[in-house]
C-alpha cells in the first residue's frame, strides 16, 4: 500500500484577512496551513508575521486542517515561554498543531533587535529543543544550561497531543540534520531538489541510529516554491525576481529556481512532484510566488488540478 501524501499551503501576511483566508484554504481541501515568521525582515522592513498569533487566528476559523509553524525562529524565544505558548495553542486548536522550527540567521537585524547574538543561534536552538520536549512531557523540570537556567517548572495543562506536538526541523545543511535526528519527529527543508531530499533522509536515519533513536513513524517533508504559467521560462523569471529579492545568494538564481521550484503548467508541476514523492516526501508545502492575484489563482489551481492527482 502506498504511503499517503499530504499537501499544505501558506497563509499570507495580509493579517486583516487571516480568518477568511484560512477558511478558504481549508475549503479547497488542503491538509495543512503554514505560517512563517520574522521579527523584522529587512530595513526598511517588508511586512512580516509571527507564527503563533496568526496560527491562533487560523485555528479559530477552521475545523480540520493541521496548523504548521513554518518555521518558528527558536533562538529568539526563551524556551519556557515558547513551550507554554505552544502548549496553549495545541490545546486551543484541538491538537492540530505542528511545530516547525529553525535557527534563522539570514536576517541578522532581527537577532540584534531582541538581543540574541546571531552566532549563538544554533547552540541556543539545540538547548531549547531539548527543553521543549522535557517541559511538554515532564513535571517539575529544572535546567541549568549554557544559555537557559530555571527551577521546578511544570506546564499545566500540557499539550493536547501525546507525547507532544509533531516537531519538524527545517534547514538545508548537515548541522541542521542533526536536530531532527536528536530532537525532532520530522524533517521539513526548503530550496531542496529531490536528490538532496533523498540524501538528507538517508543521512538523518544514519544520525538517528548513532544516538539510538527509533525514527519509525518519522515525518518527511519539503517546502516547494511554485509559479504556474503556460511558459516555464516566464514562470522561472517570476521565481528569480521574487526569490532574488528575498534571499541573499551569490550564485545564478536561474539555476536555483529551475533546480528547486515547481515551474510551468500543472502537468509540469505534477511530474516534478512525483520525483519528490518517489524519494520519500510525505508532507509537501506548496508556496506560490508572485503578485497577490497570481498567488491566489495558483493556490486554487494547485488545489483543483494538481493535488487531486496524488490522492488515494
Amino acid at each position: 500500500m502506498e504511503e499517503a501524501v499530504y499537501f499544505g499551503t501558506r497563509v499570507s501576511a495580509h493579517l486583516d484577512t487571516t480568518a477568511q483566508e484560512a477558511r478558504h484554504l481549508e475549503s479547497l481541501g488542503y491538509d495543512f496551513l503554514s505560517v512563517g515568521e520574522h521579527v523584522m525582515q529587512g530595513n526598511p522592513p517588508r511586512p512580516s508575521t509571527m507564527a503563533i498569533p496568526v496560527l491562533g487566528v487560523a485555528a479559530g476559523a477552521t475545523e480540520r486542517v493541521r496548523l504548521v509553524a513554518s518555521v518558528l525562529l527558536v533562538p529568539l524565544y526563551h524556551p519556557v515561554l515558547l513551550a507554554k505558548l505552544l502548549s496553549v495553542l495545541d490545546r486551543a486548536c484541538g491538537g492540530r498543531l505542528v511545530v516547525g522550527v529553525g535557527v534563522g540567521g539570514e536576517i541578522p537585524i532581527e537577532f540584534q533587535a531582541v538581543g540574541v547574538p546571531v552566532r549563538e543561534r544554533g547552540r541556543r536552538a539545540d538547548e531549547a529543543l531539548d527543553i521543549l520536549r522535557r517541559l511538554w512531557t515532564q513535571e517539575h523540570v529544572t535546567h541549568n544550561g549554557r544559555f537557559y537556567q530555571f527551577q521546578d517548572v511544570t506546564l499545566s495543562p500540557p499539550p493536547a497531543q501525546k507525547p507532544h506536538p509533531p516537531l519538524w526541523v527545517a534547514g538545508r545543511r548537515e548541522p541542521a540534520m542533526r536536530r531532527p535526528a536528536r530532537f525532532g519527529t520530522g524533517w521539513y527543508p526548503h530550496l531542496y531538489s529531490p536528490e538532496q531530499l533523498r540524501s538528507s533522509i538517508e543521512r538523518i536515519k544514519e544520525m538517528g541510529a548513532e544516538v539510538d533513536r527509533d525514527l519509525s513513524g518519522f515525518q518527511w517533508g519539503v517546502q516547494l516554491y511554485v509559479v504556474l504559467d503556460d511558459s516555464p521560462q516566464k514562470a522561472a523569471q517570476i521565481a528569480v525576481d521574487v526569490l532574488g529579492s528575498h534571499f541573499r545568494y551569490g550564485g545564478d538564481w536561474r539555476d536555483i529556481v529551475e533546480r528547486y521550484c515547481l515551474l510551468g503548467t500543472p502537468d509540469d508541476c505534477a511530474r516534478r512532484l512525483h520525483e519528490y514523492i518517489e524519494v520519500g516526501a510525505q508532507y509537501i508545502g506548496l508556496h506560490p510566488m508572485g503578485e497577490a492575484k497570481r498567488e491566489t489563482e495558483d493556490i486554487e489551481t494547485l488545489a483543483r488540478d494538481v493535488v487531486p492527482r496524488f490522492r488515494p
